[in-house]
């Protein structure tokens, strides 16, 4: 069977022999208008008999819902086999929402300042799976989701083939509807998928987790840093960068970790003559291992990055929804009752 919210509409019309047109009604229907399938227009009776009869439109099971003090919104899932994903609805200027979803139930990355990565990998998730994420948030929200990062559960690029067909669904016209530029991929640094994703030349934006500038400090913080070490990956990302433009370089802040001057400096010289925007964001870790920086560090860093990565955008992210563990690096499940 073939679950209509995992396909764009080319692939719908290619996996069951349909005219394109007929795929984008049925899709549009599905997807964008979020009516019962037999409800698509202008399709004829036996095209939808032999749709309906090849295809699957299984929900995922909303568990759980919690809202943050400043109006994040953190949801549970369950897939069919009861492995548990999480999803943010993040607020943005009381007028629409990007909506964070999850590639995987839990982490296989083990990072150490992530709750997430401590639960360890369940299974990477379907297409589908994270197309439903954003139907059923939708279904939910009186305001429009204009924006898709895959940051939740899971390491996108490990999920590669299922991430970016669920991307190119948000993005379709008779799909999500979503601005392909409002759609991020972020990871970890699996630079082998980094280098297919830049050859094959997907128009999506790519974030990059770094983290810590220096080898040693990064495979202390991501393991990751052991399998695909530091200069290779700085590699694949001016290769990206040289093709598909400015990369996106997430960097969670730690209090005496990584926010020093010497931390600065490695930056500047990693980086240099990569077009970037620096994404700063403070840790969220309710273990208390990590602390983010106070305000005295942090101007300290900014300061320091001036002058270092000059030219190049520096803009730290909000680190919302903390109080309910809605927050990046915080979704390790949740109660449901």
């Amino acid at each position: 069977m073939i679950h209509l919210a995992g396909q764009d509409s080319q692939a719908l019309a290619e996996a069951l022999g349909l005219d394109l047109d007929d795929a984008r009604r049925i899709l549009g229907a599905v997807l964008a208008r979020a009516v019962p399938l037999r409800q698509a227009r202008n399709v004829r009776r036996e095209i939808m008999d032999q749709v309906q009869a090849q295809v699957s439109t299984e929900r995922l099971v909303q568990q759980a819902v919690v809202d943050a003090q400043d109006g994040f919104r953190r949801y549970l899932f369950a897939g069919p086999d009861g492995a548990q994903l999480e999803s943010v609805r993040i607020p943005l200027y009381d007028t629409h929402h990007t909506l964070c979803v999850s590639s995987q139930s839990g982490c296989a990355m083990g990072c150490t300042f992530c709750a997430t990565g401590r639960l360890g990998l369940t299974r990477s998730l379907a297409s589908w799976e994270m197309v439903s994420q954003w139907l059923e948030i939708r279904a939910d929200s009186q305001l429009p989701i204009t924006g898709v990062v895959f940051m939740g559960q899971g390491e996108p690029l490990l999920n590669y083939d299922n991430v970016l067909a669920a991307a190119y669904t948000l993005c379709d016209p008779a799909g999500g509807r979503i601005d392909s530029r409002r759609i991020s991929i972020s990871t970890a640094g699996v630079t082998p998928m980094i280098r297919r994703y830049t050859e094959e030349g997907h128009r999506f934006r790519l974030t990059v987790s770094l983290n810590a500038a220096t080898p040693e400090k990064r495979r202390a913080l991501m393991p990751i840093g052991r399998a695909y070490p530091l200069d290779e990956l700085i590699d694949a990302v001016r290769e990206h960068a040289a093709t598909r433009g400015r990369v996106t370089i997430g960097y969670v802040m730690m209090s005496g970790v990584n926010v020093g001057d010497e931390d600065a400096r490695a930056l500047g010289s990693l980086l240099r003559g990569i077009p970037v925007r620096f994404n700063p964001i403070d840790v969220s870790d309710a273990s208390g291992q990590f602390a983010p920086p106070s305000p005295q560090e942090w101007r300290a860093f900014r300061d320091a990055l001036a002058r270092e990565i000059p030219g190049q955008p520096v803009v730290r992210r909000y680190s919302g929804g903390r109080d309910q563990n809605a927050a990046c690096g915080m979704l390790a499940s949740m109660p449901t009752a």
